[in-house]
């Protein structure tokens, strides 16, 4: 930018989902859906009260395109993502009832880097392109699960 005059942006995007995931992606929300609706056990990483945020694609695709047509002056880093928490444990109890699902949650040791907390600061985005996610996680889930009952089942 700075070298060559060069127009551009660049965004931090978080822990984003919804339909088109692939089911084996190795990211919570996939797992969590997969295992739900095949009755598998849930199985989570230490007791479950890490907390992560996610960003429905939905939101973050509009991120992405109030952010390209900001004036030139706005180049990032951005963040993209929802700064709403969720703990891991209550994220799969979520995932089940939505599911009716009549998987049981299992616990795995927590590795020793997991973070307990993940969760974007969004106010850069906020105020320089008037970005903030819309759809709350619930509603997002269901789209997702939707989804996956289509591919997977």
């Amino acid at each position: 930018h700075r070298q060559h005059n060069l127009d551009i942006r660049v965004a931090r995007i978080f822990n984003t989902y919804g339909p088109r995931m692939h089911p084996n992606d190795g990211r919570v929300i996939s797992n969590f859906i997969v295992q739900a609706l095949n009755d598998e056990d849930i199985t989570i990483y230490g007791d479950g009260n890490q907390t992560r945020s996610f960003c429905f694609v939905d939101d973050l695709i509009k991120g992405f395109l109030s952010f390209m047509e900001a004036d030139k002056k706005i180049t990032g880093p951005i963040n993209l993502g929802n700064p709403d928490e969720i703990k891991i444990f209550d994220l799969a109890r979520t995932i089940i009832n939505l599911t009716n699902s009549k998987s049981i949650i299992t616990n795995s040791p927590l590795p020793e880097d997991d973070p307990m907390r993940r969760r974007p600061n969004i106010d850069l985005a906020s105020e320089s392109i008037n970005w903030n996610p819309n759809i709350d996680l619930i509603t997002g889930l269901k789209k997702t699960i939707d989804y996956f009952k289509k591919e997977i089942i």
